[in-house]
């Protein structure tokens, strides 16, 4: 067998590979492309927000409690200012004359 007859045969055996290789490829492709996007963890999503509702309204309870604390802790403050701030009665001065 010659050196040309070789290196033909080399580059024919190459080629088509290659030429397969892309068809192959090109085919995957379009079947990726055509393929309807499903997310994979929809199963364990339904769950996961059931968990993140709760944990939600938990924590507005929560918030609902402190913010009832501090309006009664204001009203606590307010009434003791209230009372302190009233005028007291002058107190009596005895001056030597």
């Amino acid at each position: 067998m010659s050196e040309a007859t070789f290196l033909e045969a080399i580059s024919m055996v190459c080629g088509t590979v290659a030429l397969l290789g892309g068809f192959r490829f090109f085919r995957r492709y379009l079947e990726l492309k055509h393929e309807p996007r499903v997310p994979t963890a929809v199963d364990g999503l339904a769950v996961r927000l059931d968990r993140i509702e709760l944990a939600v309204e938990a924590t507005a309870v929560e918030i609902e409690r402190i913010s009832e604390a501090n309006r009664f802790i204001a009203k606590l403050l307010a009434e003791r200012a209230g009372a302190a701030a009233l005028p007291r009665s002058p107190e009596r001065v005895i001056t030597p004359h």
